[in-house]
């Protein structure tokens, strides 16, 4: 099969979606597809537009300068697209952008089968930045694109009937993964706890990801600076990069800010830590989830995405009702405090969390997606290497 792969967010950039994406390419030509990666240029690297690899132009995202957005005109893919050996059997979508806009169109006037991503709630980000106002079209905006779509893949069956309600159609649920091998609890590692000033009796709070407006951090940072003040000993690190570091360092001397942690070195910090604090209430998953669990850490998080799906509360993790304000912090705090407890009577959460995560296995969410896109597109496909010659 031949697949047009749309993604507006791609390594070197590091959050969830360009991972996962990076992930879901390697799958898809290692199992014999013909994929032409398409996303935007970034500054400094060579310009491709050939089988494997179409850059389109792009610019900064105002609400995060440190990602792109990708754009072209749905033109100028029908003349990629065109009828002929180039020509994709199926165009995926696995971002919500203009580049992935103007994919769907072109995909639809040439009658190519078509199917995207949700993967991110931005019309929930809104509040997050004072524009409340603006959340309404922009889940307008979000409704129309993936009408576009002959499938719409969602994370968990929580996310698909919120969406289902909104209007959307077509969905179809695919989970996500974790890659156990690299984050798992025998990378523990007493010389990095020794840096954290962290003891053998000590526990360690653990939050992972972008240190931005959506993730909701201070609820994580205020729970932390609430415990220990009746738990001596107790330490917290951060791992992640973004526009709120700066002043949530300053606000918060006694928390290890440690910036972007990637691949082994992320899963030292994983490993090295007891408890995780996840405050998020915008994810649509969640991958950091995943990998906590499967580094052996007891999960905080409020009971949505992923830790909805694949945290039992009280067992391999702490679930808080989804709540907001006074509410939100009284609750993720009973939680936490919940989790600490089993943390320092000797890691009774730890063996469970790990259990759960490998439940959640790359390859098998790998080739489920890929019979669904094989679904999508009418039999007989043209032999791949039709495509490469």
């Amino acid at each position: 099969m031949r697949i047009a792969y749309v993604c507006e967010t791609y390594p070197p950039e590091i959050n969830g979606v360009a991972l996962t994406a990076a992930r879901t390419v390697h799958a898809l030509r290692a199992a014999g597809h013909a994929l032409q990666l398409v996303r935007p240029h970034l500054p400094g690297e060579p310009l491709r537009r050939d089988a494997q690899e179409w850059h389109s132009r792009g610019g900064p995202i105002p609400m995060y300068p440190a990602l792109r957005y990708g754009w072209c005109t749905p033109g100028a893919l029908r003349a990629l697209w065109q009828p002929g050996p180039a020509r994709p059997d199926l165009v995926h979508v696995a971002t919500p952008g203009p580049l992935a806009w103007a994919a769907l169109r072109a995909a639809r006037a040439l009658g190519v089968p078509t199917s995207a991503d949700f993967r991110t709630n931005f019309h929930a980000y809104c509040r997050h930045y004072g524009l409340r106002w603006l959340a309404p079209v922009a889940l307008g905006y979000l409704r129309r694109l993936h009408a576009m779509a002959d499938a719409n893949f969602v994370p968990t069956p929580e996310l698909r009937d919120q969406l289902a309600r909104s209007g959307f159609e077509r969905l179809q649920v695919l989970g996500r993964g974790v890659d156990a091998h690299r984050f798992t609890p025998d990378r523990r590692d007493p010389s990095l706890r020794a840096q954290w000033r962290a003891g053998e009796d000590d526990r360690v709070l653990l939050y992972v990801g972008r240190l931005a407006a959506e993730k909701n951090l201070p609820l994580a940072l205020h729970t932390f600076e609430r415990l220990a003040a009746r738990q001596p000993g107790l330490r917290m690190v951060v791992v992640g990069d973004g526009p709120l570091r700066e002043s949530l360092a300053r606000a918060h001397p006694q928390v290890s800010f440690v910036g972007m942690q990637t691949g082994d070195a992320l899963a030292r910090y994983y490993a090295s830590a007891d408890v995780f604090l996840f405050p998020s209430l915008t994810e649509t998953f969640g991958n950091v989830t995943l990998e906590a669990l499967a580094s052996g850490l007891a999960v905080v998080a409020f009971d949505t995405g992923a830790a909805g799906l694949h945290v039992r509360d009280g067992h391999s993790g702490c679930l808080a009702p989804p709540c907001e304000g006074l509410e939100a912090a009284d609750a993720f705090l009973a939680a936490a405090s919940r989790a600490l407890q089993a943390a320092r009577a000797g890691g009774a959460m730890r063996q469970p969390a790990r259990e759960a995560a490998l439940q959640a296995d790359w390859g098998r969410v790998q080739r489920r997606f890929e019979q669904q896109l094989l679904a999508l597109v009418p039999a007989p496909v043209q032999p791949v290497h039709a495509a490469l010659a």
